[in-house]
């Protein structure tokens, strides 16, 4: 029986992944004159989870953390300018907080999750948020989902995993449990093979869950 859903943040509760690409290349474009490109983030980014910091040469670890914290700024700026929940996201949680357990598990690190949810009330229906800081390994690592089915004591069979990118969708498959799908813009023409369904909208995902038995 399902009994515990596991959000991922960023493409699947909040439109936040196109402010990230466009932070990214910004500076990437500025700072070191290189053009990141849709398919390359979609490939360093969304599969890899490796980044794209390479693309401008060989740089130190203290030119790519300069480069690092100005994309971190910029992306915070952006997010916190603009409304980024999905349309229709606090009340399908609102509708499922008495019927399912939740937690988000983000490779978002807290200070931007924090920044957008100061106001939006997302965290009161999670029983807690598994950011980047909390594992060593991120995704397509299963660490993130193995560490949050292991902290909520819950069994594999009945949870429930809802992603939009392939290195998610890879990390829950690894972690033994089930995955569903929601496309986007920002994920069009990635592979994944192995969800169990596929979605178009969090409108058309969140009437599957409430059909779920």
């Amino acid at each position: 029986m399902l009994n515990t859903i596991l959000w991922d943040h960023d493409g699947v509760l909040v439109d936040t992944e196109h402010h990230y690409f466009r932070a990214t290349a910004e500076v990437l474009a500025e700072k070191a004159g290189v053009t990141l490109t849709l398919p390359q983030y979609q490939q360093f980014h969304l599969i890899e989870s490796r980044g794209s910091w390479h693309l401008a040469g060989d740089l130190s670890e203290a030119e790519i953390l300069a480069l690092r914290d100005e994309r971190n700024a910029r992306y915070t700026e952006r997010i916190t300018k603009n409304d980024v929940m999905i349309p229709g996201a606090l009340d399908l949680l609102r509708q499922l907080r008495h019927r399912h357990r939740m937690a988000v598990v983000t490779s978002s690190l807290r200070a931007p999750f924090d920044a957008i949810h100061r106001t939006t009330g997302l965290t009161d229906f999670m029983e807690f948020v598994l950011t980047r800081e909390d594992y060593a390994e991120s995704k397509p690592d299963p660490e993130p989902y193995l560490t949050t089915v292991a902290r909520m004591g819950v069994a594999k069979e009945n949870c429930l995993v809802i992603e939009d990118t392939t290195r998610g969708l890879t990390a829950a498959r690894a972690a033994g449990l089930r995955c569903w799908i929601i496309r986007s813009e920002m994920g069009a023409g990635l592979d994944f093979t192995g969800a169990e369904r596929e979605f178009d909208s969090l409108a058309e995902l969140g009437e599957a869950l409430l059909a779920e038995k």
